[in-house]
C-alpha cells in the first residue's frame, strides 16, 4: 500500500474512535436525564398523595389540613424502586420536602431531585 492510503486508513481509525467515544458521551447524558425524568415523576405521584393527605381529615387517614405527621409509609407501600429511593427531608404544616435518589452516577454523586409541597402547589429542584 502507499503511504496515502495508510494515512486514510489511519485517519478513519481516528474518526471513528472520535465517534464512538462521543456516543458513549452521549449515551450517559440521555441516562442521565432518563433517570432525573422517571424521579420526577415518582416525585409528582407523592406530591399528590401528600396534597390529598393534606386536606384528608383524620377520621379518614389524612392530616387535617396539615402535613405535620406525614411519612413515606403513609403515601407509599415501598420508598424504593427501579428508578432510586425516595424520603422524606423535612416537615412543617405547610409543607413538606421530598427527595428521590437516582440509580445513575453524575460524577461521584447519584441523581437526585427534591420536590417542596405545599397545600396548593409544588416545585422541584434538581441537586444532581
Amino acid at each position: 500500500m502507499g503511504t496515502q492510503q495508510l494515512l486514510l486508513i489511519i485517519l478513519g481509525v481516528i474518526i471513528v474512535g472520535i465517534m464512538i467515544a462521543v456516543a458513549v458521551v452521549i449515551f450517559h447524558d440521555n441516562a442521565i436525564n432518563s433517570n432525573r425524568d422517571a424521579l420526577t415523576n415518582d416525585l409528582m405521584d407523592f406530591a399528590s398523595r401528600a396534597q390529598q393527605y393534606y386536606y384528608h381529615t383524620p377520621s379518614n387517614g389524612g392530616g387535617g389540613n396539615s402535613f405535620a405527621n406525614i411519612t413515606m409509609k403513609l403515601l407509599t407501600n415501598n420508598s424504593a424502586n427501579e428508578n432510586g429511593s425516595y424520603s422524606v427531608i423535612s416537615v412543617d404544616p405547610q409543607q413538606v420536602v421530598f427527595a428521590g435518589r437516582g440509580t445513575y452516577l453524575v460524577g461521584m454523586d447519584s441523581v437526585e431531585v427534591q420536590c417542596t409541597v405545599t397545600p396548593t402547589t409544588y416545585a422541584f429542584v434538581k441537586i444532581h
